[in-house]
């Protein structure tokens, strides 16, 4: 068990889970090692080999029991998280269904007995971090305890009861009526859907009761979301959120940016309905399903999902995300009034990322802070302070919120908020035929406000009052201290890999408007 960083080897290998720390410095981060004990590789391995590859077959087998061999229950790494003990069993009932197999072997029976035993005690524990962990364990123990029904194995039935029912219960506190997720990040909520059509694929192989009409419900709505934060042609959307590489059904070819596989399956699932035609959908395909019946409609010219804080504008291959702050659970990023915009499927105005949890404070704070965003930045501080790794204090609330049609026709989005020192940001974006116009209207600072806009990397040259390059350009007019400038910043569109990335820069000494505006060849 190596770093694939460092080269080191994970100290301590034999120690019971519970003696074993997130972030041993001698080590660096624990993902590393957990990321292959996901056995998200069995899947592929698992589809060549029902093609007919017998070498795939047998390097299957001989991984899960390597593993197993080099990971006795309860001690080492890979079990100090329930969540991925969960993932493990979550991919070998998907391997199962790949390989048209159904009951448990006595040896994988214990296996799962192992797994299900880690998961079950601390359910208290994912439940009250309010997030993937709960939804992830749960499925986790209605899969694990459905499968171990069949053998008659005396706590398997308990076991999958306890997991349906934290499964619904979880969905109906984490994800709102307009499909928003406890967690604000576009690969966790990928993760959570993934971790639901899993189930419901289950479900439907052991043809168990359905799931409640509020969970289908819910599962469909946060479908719809994810559907309505794909961007580009190629499946990508904003860089939005905490960002660690998850992605739980690896099964095609297209990136690990293209969110359409999963967002397809959701909906094929729980609404019936073929998103995006053609190949995208064919995840369901390998495990029986039928192509839906029903199409999913174009997304509107403003959407807005008030219980998550987003609002989304299209117009004419332009796409504009305002996120703002609306916090019922947790937030781990500053990333309030933050604009992400797209051009023809390219993001110009971008968010910065995650890049790492364990690679020290610096990065934590730059990506996860207001200076990882496009937006303002008042007295050099951050709107809402870091308590923790995954923790910031004194969550702000939009004090308005709406989205709608201007009388030229032109979609609108605004909000606002106001924070513990009293400074006040409200921000309009108007999207037109080849031209974006921001407005923000800033009070209540003690020195300055910041305005930031992360751009595509590129050629960019100065203009009056700002940059362009290729045919774009955006400029900035306010009362500023100095002209608009480029400055260095960095973007990590992939956990642990950063690259630079231009960030036009400009500081206001006193309230008032600053006005942003961006254009491009219609």
């Amino acid at each position: 068990m190596v770093n694939p960083f460092t080269g080191e080897d994970f100290p301590d290998r034999g120690r019971p889970w519970f003696r074993i720390g997130d972030f041993d410095p001698r080590f660096g981060d624990i993902k590393l090692a957990w990321e292959l004990s996901r056995f998200s590789w069995a899947l592929p391995m698992a589809q060549r080999a029902r093609e007919g590859s017998g070498d795939d077959f047998d390097r299957l087998n001989r991984w899960i029991d390597n593993w197993t061999f080099e990971n006795p229950p309860y001690r080492g790494p890979n079990w100090k998280c329930a969540q991925e003990a969960g993932i493990r069993v979550m991919h070998l009932a998907m391997v199962s269904l790949l390989l048209g197999h159904r009951d448990a072997t006595p040896r994988l029976a214990g296996w799962l007995d192992w797994h299900l035993r880690r998961i079950a005690p601390t359910m208290a524990y994912a439940r009250a971090q309010d997030n993937n962990h709960g939804t992830s364990e749960a499925a986790a123990l209605f899969i694990g305890g459905a499968w171990l029904a069949r053998s008659g194995h005396p706590h398997a039935e308990g076991w999958a009861r306890r997991g349906r029912a934290a499964l619904e219960e979880r969905c109906l506190a984490l994800i709102a009526p307009d499909g928003s997720f406890s967690q604000h990040s576009l690969t966790y909520h990928r993760m959570m859907l993934d971790t639901l059509s899993m189930a419901e694929l289950w479900r439907r192989a052991l043809d168990l009761p359905p799931f409640s009409a509020s969970l289908t419900d819910r599962a469909t709505r946060a479908a719809g979301w994810l559907h309505a934060m794909i961007f580009s042609p190629d499946g990508d959307g904003p860089n939005l959120g905490a960002n660690d590489g998850a992605q739980l059904l690896p099964m095609s070819d297209t990136p690990y940016r293209d969110f359409r596989p999963s967002c397809a399956l959701a909906l094929t699932l729980f609404a019936d309905a073929d998103a995006f035609g053609g190949d995208v959908a064919r995840h369901a395909r390998w495990f029986g399903i039928d192509t839906p019946s029903g199409k999913v409609a174009a997304e509107p010219a403003h959407r807005l999902f008030d219980a998550g804080g987003y609002a989304v504008l299209r117009q004419q291959g332009a796409v504009a995300l305002l996120r703002y702050p609306r916090f019922r659970y947790r937030p781990s990023q500053d990333d309030v009034m933050h604009v992400d915009l797209w051009i023809d499927g390219e993001a110009i105005l971008r968010d910065g990322g995650t890049y790492s949890y364990n690679d020290g404070d610096a990065w934590i704070d730059y990506f996860g802070g207001i200076a990882g965003h496009n937006s303002i930045e008042f007295d050099g501080r951050e709107p809402m302070p870091r308590l923790g790794r995954f923790l910031l204090g004194d969550w702000l609330d939009a004090s308005e919120s709406e989205t709608g049609i201007d009388a030229a026709g032109r979609p609108v989005a605004r909000a606002a908020y106001r924070d513990r020192h009293g400074a006040l940001h409200r921000r309009m974006i108007t999207l037109a035929p080849g031209e974006a116009v921001v407005v923000d209207e800033v009070s209540g600072l003690s020195n300055d406000a910041t305005i930031r806009w992360r751009l595509r990397p590129g050629e960019w040259h100065p203009i009056a009052g700002g940059v362009a390059a290729g045919g774009l350009s955006i400029t900035i007019e306010g009362d500023f201290r100095d002209a608009p400038r480029i400055v260095a910043g960095h973007e990590s569109l992939f956990y642990r890999e950063k690259r630079d990335v231009p960030v036009l820069i400009a500081t206001a000494a006193d309230a008032g408007t600053i006005l942003t505006r961006l254009r491009w060849p219609a």
